[in-house]
């Protein structure tokens, strides 16, 4: 019996330790928020906090999982409003938007590590995370509004 800790609710796992995490979220859990992309760790859009930091859920197994802190991006803000999920509203951030909770929770990870990041360590830290529309310019942007608390 694996226990953790998901968006600050106490969780119990019943099944394969080796089931990977992301599956326990979306099919167990009922938080589909985080997506399946490449099933290998290379794409980001399984990407989630494991203890405050960003980890692919689509590789992590569950009994990686046994006493951790998870936050999906459902547990990033109970209201949706983030700084970073505003500044990704105001710059118009997704296209098709599979890979955007994804890509906020790397940024969440990043911003929670370096509260003012420069474009060398924006572009360092989310690479990695594809996104197949290109907004790249736009994630940019807002990683930087929230840094700046100007969302």
């Amino acid at each position: 019996m694996i226990k953790l800790k998901v968006n600050g609710a106490e969780r119990v796992f019943d099944g394969d330790p080796d089931m990977p995490l992301l599956w326990f979220l979306r099919d167990e859990a009922g938080l589909t928020g985080t997506k399946f992309g490449c099933g290998a760790g290379l794409c980001g859009a399984c990407t989630i906090h494991l203890n405050g930091t960003a980890i692919r859920s689509c590789i992590t197994p569950m009994s990686d999982a046994e006493g951790q802190h998870i936050t999906t991006i459902e547990g990033l803000s109970e209201n949706g409003d983030h700084p970073l999920q505003k500044a990704w509203t105001k710059h118009n951030v997704p296209q098709c938007g599979y890979c955007q909770s994804g890509q906020i929770m790397q940024a969440a990870s990043l911003l929670a590590e370096n509260p003012s990041p420069s474009d060398h360590e924006i572009n360092e830290a989310m690479w990695g995370n594809i996104c197949r529309c290109g907004t790249y310019q736009r994630i940019k942007a807002a990683i930087k509004t929230a840094s700046e608390g100007a969302s």
